[in-house]
């Protein structure tokens, strides 16, 4: 069931239909699911096939997906995929809060979904795609350059989602080329996770949450400095364009 925002625009979900709101969190789900697959599988593949991928595809690879996951499912649920994405929409105001909590565990939910599936196909190999600082970096220094690339991941969500800048879906090429661009110079160094949910899959299956405290709080301070940064470029949030960029329309 959907509502029509007063004036011309198209539909916007209606927040109070729980039918609505699980089809939203199921695409959460699927969609995590599917992103951690690829960058988390792309390191498995590489791990069996002796290096068969390389860096450089293993890095290309999240980013298209992204893409089709905002183009196919966009307009489910915003196609959140991070709850460092989710967490600075609702500092934002383009996403409430009361919806947080649900968003986050779907998505911790398809990350772990899609570690189970490497796990049982494949093994361990690669450590299911596992993110850890490389040799030679210190925690300090992956927390800030995790800050670093969430920054700019989200910084670049919240400028076309804006009334400023809402590109629709050219937004999808502007994200997964973000995310490939941080991960092709950063990815030896931290894994270029920028994603709490991406970092956690492979983390609960392996059991080892050692270093993920660097994938949360990096990216979580990232997405916080972020929304600090949207204000000052594009004013105050919570206008109607942002807030069905992050919430979708729900056909």
């Amino acid at each position: 069931m959907a509502r029509r925002r007063p004036g011309p625009g198209p539909e916007v979900p209606d927040r109070d239909d729980p039918v609505a709101e699980a089809r939203r969190l199921l695409a959460e789900v699927v969609g995590t699911f599917l992103l951690v697959l690829v960058a988390a599988g792309a390191e498995v593949v590489d791990a069996i096939s002796h290096g068969a991928i390389g860096r450089s595809a293993a890095a290309t690879a999240p980013g298209l997906m992204v893409m089709a996951i905002i183009l196919s499912m966009g307009d489910l649920s915003g196609a959140h995929l991070n709850p460092a994405v989710t967490f600075a929409f609702g500092l934002r105001r383009d996403f409430p809060w009361g919806r947080v909590p649900g968003y986050v565990v779907a998505q911790l939910a398809g990350a772990t979904l899609a570690c189970l599936f490497l796990w049982g196909v494949y093994g361990k190999a690669g450590l299911l795609g596992a993110t850890r600082p490389g040799a030679g970096i210190g925690d300090w220094q992956a927390t800030s350059t995790e800050l670093v690339l969430t920054a700019g991941l989200a910084s670049t969500i919240l400028g076309t989602a804006s009334r400023a800048q809402n590109v629709g879906p050219l937004s999808a090429v502007a994200v997964g080329g973000y995310i490939v661009l941080a991960g092709l110079w950063s990815s030896p160094l931290t894994g270029a996770s920028m994603n709490p949910a991406r970092s956690f899959g492979p983390a609960l299956v392996l059991w080892r949450f050692d270093q993920l405290w660097v994938y949360v709080v990096g990216p979580a301070a990232g997405a916080a400095i972020a929304v600090g940064v949207a204000r000052l470029l594009h004013g105050p949030g919570g206008d109607p364009e942002a807030a069905e960029a992050a919430s979708g329309t729900q056909r």
